[in-house]
């Protein structure tokens, strides 16, 4: 028995020692330039946080007022995707500064329960809203990397991403403001191939400051949408993003 352990952890060891041989590195200076630019592709799956006022009073078109309790939520998150172009400069062998200028495109799906108005199953009633986003961001990014071994090199990254919301129908329940701030963190690892860099990375954004617009219930001309409009006065935009850099 004794043998047969011995004989598993040299195995394991040969393994290991071979797994880490050196091999002829792809590229060996690219990452001593002091600028270098790519482009890149990716998918993001967006979300929104919600806060909710809770129950409100509401004047009905009998100039009498009622007691309603709207409840909204994100009920999924959706997938989208995202294209744009990407700058990285050196600031030390560990260092450096990423702008990363992007187009998102997705959607947040909304669901709208009245909890005093109820189906003949005793559920409230609901109604959604599909709340599409094309976004363009400005991402400013530190990217922390670790050694490079053979031809790959694993990162952190952190910054601040100013976004510009492009959409929004005028007569929508929920509107988010034009601009908004996200901050980022994420892992990805540099894989040095013959003729360039492929970088997969995957990141997490959340906002920083509150994206409802409350001015908006007040331009429906609907008011039968205000009570829905006014449920919420709080929202947080979040993605999940993984990314593919060319460099």
């Amino acid at each position: 028995m004794r043998r047969n352990i011995v004989a598993i952890l040299l195995a394991i060891v040969a393994i290991t020692a071979s797994a880490q041989t050196r091999k002829v590195q792809n590229k060996p200076y690219i990452d001593l330039r002091p600028m270098h630019f790519g482009i890149q592709i990716g998918l993001n799956m967006q979300d929104v946080e919600l806060q909710n006022v809770g129950p409100q009073l509401v004047t009905m078109a009998d100039e009498t007022q009622q007691e309603q309790l709207v409840l909204c939520d994100a009920d999924t998150w959706n997938p989208g995707f995202c294209v744009g172009v990407v700058a990285d400069m050196r600031l030390s062998q560990h260092l450096a500064l990423r702008i990363a200028p992007t187009m998102h495109f997705g959607s947040k799906h909304l669901v709208f329960r009245n909890m005093y108005d109820l189906n003949d199953g005793g559920h409230p009633r609901e109604t959604t809203q599909d709340m599409k986003n094309t976004y363009i961001s400005l991402p400013i990014d530190l990217k922390f990397s670790a050694e490079r071994f053979n031809n790959y090199r694993p990162y952190m990254i952190a910054g601040v991403s100013p976004m510009l919301n492009l959409s929004g129908k005028d007569q929508d329940f929920i509107h988010l403001k034009r601009f908004d701030t996200m901050v980022e963190l994420g892992l990805g690892c540099d894989y040095y191939l013959p003729f360039f860099k492929l970088i997969p990375e995957l990141k997490f954004c959340y906002s920083l400051s509150n994206a409802f617009d409350s001015h908006h219930a007040d331009e429906l001309r609907d008011s039968n949408r205000q009570l829905f409009a006014r449920s919420v006065n709080a929202a947080y935009s979040k993605m999940i993003v993984l990314t593919f850099y060319f460099e």
